[in-house]
């Protein structure tokens, strides 16, 4: 198609750009391909580098593609499902949980997950951080905040250090009485070390899932997860309920 048929689309060009990519997507290439470079792909279809470049991030944005650190753009595998429900994310570290425990440290968290904490500025806090794999790949990075206070009395804050400290850490919630949670969904541009943990590439679309957990009337952990965007739609349960599936 060339640039003159392209103007005489209703449609705005990077629209219907995309459905001819897509098509073509379907019948001219196969899942893990790379595409040929911008000024082909523009060359070829008759338009600006722009409006492709909008295409493409529609098409990322949809899960038909992915830019990979290195290598490009490819054709994006089949989605998979990551349910991340409350019914099946209910408490952190509970049996059965899909997350990894990669490292914990103890800091002084940023100012926006100590307000959800409730905690005085300055005021440190164990920093779980955690990876999620489905089929092979990782799918979210989590930072999992817990606070001095939700800590058994004795706990040493010169004991293990790494994924050890973590599931530690992990364990001492399990001694609340669960008191539900809180959850917040926001599009966002993954950071630098999300996009490496997600292999991505820096300021990629995310979902950033901000969770609060209760318990004893307080907030005993707030946890903020990154998603990858290309991998999540949104879902509305019957109860006003909202979970995250994938797929």
């Amino acid at each position: 198609m060339g640039t003159t048929e392209l103007e005489r689309v209703p449609e705005p060009k990077h629209r219907h750009l995309k459905t001819v990519l897509s098509e073509a997507l379907d019948s001219e290439f196969s899942v893990g391909e790379i595409l040929p470079n911008e000024r082909e792909l523009a060359a070829r279809f008759g338009v600006a580098r722009a409006t492709l470049r909008q295409a493409l991030e529609q098409l990322e944005l949809e899960g038909r593609l992915q830019r990979r650190r290195g290598v490009g753009t490819t054709v994006a595998p089949p989605r998979v499902g990551v349910d991340v429900s409350p019914t099946q994310h209910s408490w952190p570290g509970e049996n059965g949980e899909a997350w990894i425990t990669a490292d914990c440290s103890r800091i002084v968290p940023p100012p926006s997950a100590a307000r959800l904490l409730d905690l005085p500025p300055g005021e440190p806090a164990e920093a779980v951080r955690r990876t999620r794999m489905t089929h092979g790949q990782s799918v979210a990075t989590e930072i999992l905040y817990v606070p001095a206070a939700s800590l058994a009395a004795g706990w040493d804050e010169a004991g293990p250090e790494g994924a050890e400290r973590g599931r530690a850490v992990l364990r001492e919630l399990q001694h609340f009485e669960r008191g539900g949670q809180d959850r917040a969904v926001e599009l966002g541009s993954a950071r630098s070390e999300d996009a490496r943990q997600l292999d991505r590439l820096p300021g990629a679309p995310v979902l950033i899932v901000t969770t609060r957990y209760f318990a004893d009337g307080r907030t005993v952990a707030a946890s903020v997860a990154t998603y990858r965007a290309d991998t999540c739609r949104l879902t509305f349960g019957n109860q006003g309920g909202v979970s995250l599936l994938a797929g």
